[in-house]
């Protein structure tokens, strides 16, 4: 795999870290602020909501310039909104800084998974996708658990004045190691807008919303669900929430190598493991050490799903896949707050913390249903699908084999 695949993992640690270490210091920054939880859990909606709108946005600026060049200016938006967040003196400048971070997120991603896709041969695509998330993946393990350590000791504050030395990191690493992609002749915004237009590449990212929709609709409820159903103490959430890391780290690996050999009957296994776990998850729940296995599979399951459905979009929006891609992680964020609202409901209706299981596992198999519904569509056009490719000349369809 290219050096520069490395650079892309760090800009990537950095997002991740920056996403979710906010969950841990929350406490700390709504009593800093005077505010309360509920009010401080905006900083989670509003980054969320960032990502869903920033990314189609920052992707179609993206255009006018070079590849390597606009990951650059991307990381840059990323420190300096860690930066306004690290010294923001009132909440309201606080949540502006998340905001402006969210904005790099699904463009970084999205563009950092064209770039990483090109930068090997055909059949290590998916891998260097991976290789690329596994950033992601493990900011969850080291990132998030250090950066609460930090707040919770030195302050909030350290926490993402850290996070913006990370996105320093990573800005360097781009302008060093990657190397110069201009951006494809004759591709303009329209050409990638027109991608949207194939039913393979909107199947995708309803695929993308479910099946993550499905992880998230537990994980977000798991300290409740652990410590008032399972009996786990506290300070144990910490842990099972690096346990759920270390499955997303071995998840997402798993799915990038498989997905370069059988991208189709990976996301099968992924989706419909996903489903059984969540809803046996109901059950393992009562149980200390089942509940941890559980965990842990409910990481690994959805992340082997990332690298097939980014790949499987990059596939079908050939030749304009940078917007498409981009809004497929938007898609991630869109599963993450829509499961995390169902599972809200499902509890404020009386049903108990483990009823968001029997949401994500709903979720996750009608993602199942959707993959079969698509590769039934795929095999009925003979194999292949049609999409307009934003390098060719206007009016030019081109035929790409999946």
């Amino acid at each position: 795999m290219p050096l520069a695949l490395l650079a892309l993992a760090i800009g990537a640690f950095g997002i991740g870290t920056t996403e979710f270490v906010i969950m841990g210091v929350l406490p700390e920054v709504a009593s800093d602020f005077g505010v309360s939880i509920p009010t401080a859990g905006l900083l989670v909606t509003g980054y969320a909501l960032g990502v869903v709108i920033g990314a189609p946005i920052m992707t179609a600026l993206g255009t006018k310039v070079s590849r390597k060049r606009m990951l650059m200016m991307l990381m840059g938006l990323f420190v300096l909104g860690n930066l306004l967040s690290a010294v923001a003196p009132v909440f309201g400048l606080m949540l502006a800084g998340r905001v402006v971070a969210s904005l790099a997120h699904g463009a970084f991603f999205g563009i950092g998974s064209v770039v990483a896709a090109e930068l090997v041969a055909p059949e290590k695509k998916a891998g260097a996708i991976a290789m690329m998330f596994s950033g992601l993946t493990i900011a969850n393990v080291v990132g998030v658990p250090l950066g609460t350590l930090v707040g919770q000791s030195m302050g909030w504050r350290a926490t993402f004045t850290g996070v913006a030395a990370l996105g320093v990191l990573g800005l360097l690493g781009v302008a060093k190691l990657v190397p110069e992609m201009p951006k494809p002749q004759g591709v303009r915004l329209r050409h990638e807008l027109a991608a949207f237009k194939n039913i393979q590449v909107l199947l995708a990212m309803a695929m993308t919303v479910l099946g993550f929709g499905g992880v998230f609709a537990a994980i977000t409820y798991i300290a409740p669900m652990m410590t008032h159903v399972t009996g786990f103490a506290d300070g144990s959430v910490t842990w099972l929430l690096v346990l759920f890391g270390i499955g997303m780290v071995v998840g997402n690996l798993v799915g990038g190598r498989f997905a370069d050999r059988a991208l189709m009957p990976m996301l099968y296994v992924s989706l419909g493991g996903l489903s059984i776990v969540l809803a046996l998850f109901t059950v393992t729940a009562h149980q200390k050490a089942l509940a941890a296995i559980s965990i842990a599979l409910i990481g690994a399951l959805g992340f082997a799903t990332v690298p097939p459905l980014q790949k499987r979009v990059l596939d079908h929006a050939h030749g304009a896949p940078t917007l498409a891609s981009a809004v497929n992680i938007g898609a991630f964020n869109l599963g993450n707050a829509l499961s995390a609202w169902l599972g809200g409901l499902v509890i404020a209706a009386g049903l108990g913390y483990t009823a968001p299981n029997w949401v994500g596992a709903a979720l996750a198999g009608g993602a199942l249903v959707l993959a079969v519904f698509s590769a039934a569509l795929e095999r009925r056009s003979g194999g292949h699908s049609t999409v307009i490719a934003g390098a060719a000349p206007s009016g030019t369809r081109a035929a790409v084999p999946h």
